[in-house]
């Protein structure tokens, strides 16, 4: 459960509100059991960066008056993890697309974002940063971080291809202020940068 409403809340936060349909997929051990509750956590995840009130009950509800259609897959081949759980949020602007699984079965964790392998733990203030994979920007952006005394507690980083996309998450000892995300996302090759929160 606690993987679930983390994946929710990690793609409710990319998607925003404009959310038009969501898929959950299942494999491994999760496929053989009961997923609605499951799919429950992960809409309550979903709705709370837009919704104080949301919660694992009502949260299924609030799609259905939202017009969202919600799909549960479960698939029976044989996957890399013991369980795996991906998201797919649809949006107008594209899809979101989110996949985790426990480690040592027991702790949540971020293991694909975007379609590029990144593992992270998702928990406390974070930054997500898409960007062109280029030399200097890791240094950049550790400056403007360090220039504003933001300290960067974990740093996760992976890429599509050589010099192309890549997703950066970085967990931080603080928020960040609106100020230094517009001046993260105004550093060269930055697509997007936006804060966090778990």
């Amino acid at each position: 459960m606690a993987l679930a409403e983390k994946l929710g809340l990690l793609a409710g936060q990319l998607a925003g509100d404009g959310i038009q349909a969501v898929t959950v997929e299942y494999e491994g051990a999760i496929a053989e059991l009961n997923t609605k509750p499951v799919t429950a956590g992960v809409l309550a995840g979903l709705f709370k960066p837009h919704s104080d009130t949301v919660n694992m009950v009502n949260a299924p509800a609030i799609a259905k008056d939202r017009n969202i259609d919600v799909a549960d897959v479960r698939h029976e081949r044989d996957s890399d993890y013991h369980t795996l759980v991906r998201l797919t949020v649809k949006t107008p602007s594209g899809d979101k697309t989110v996949a985790g699984t426990l480690f040592g079965n027991r702790e949540p964790r971020l293991i694909e974002l975007e379609g590029i392998k990144v593992e992270a733990d998702l928990d406390g203030n974070m930054l997500y940063v898409v960007n062109d994979d280029k030399p200097g920007f890791i240094g950049r952006l550790g400056t403007a971080l360090g220039e504003a005394n933001v300290n960067i507690g974990t740093f996760h980083l992976g890429r599509r291809t050589e010099g192309g996309e890549a997703v950066l998450l970085l967990s931080l000892d603080s928020g960040m202020p609106e100020w230094l995300i517009a001046q993260v996302a105004e550093l060269p090759h930055v697509r997007q940068a936006k804060a966090l929160s778990f």
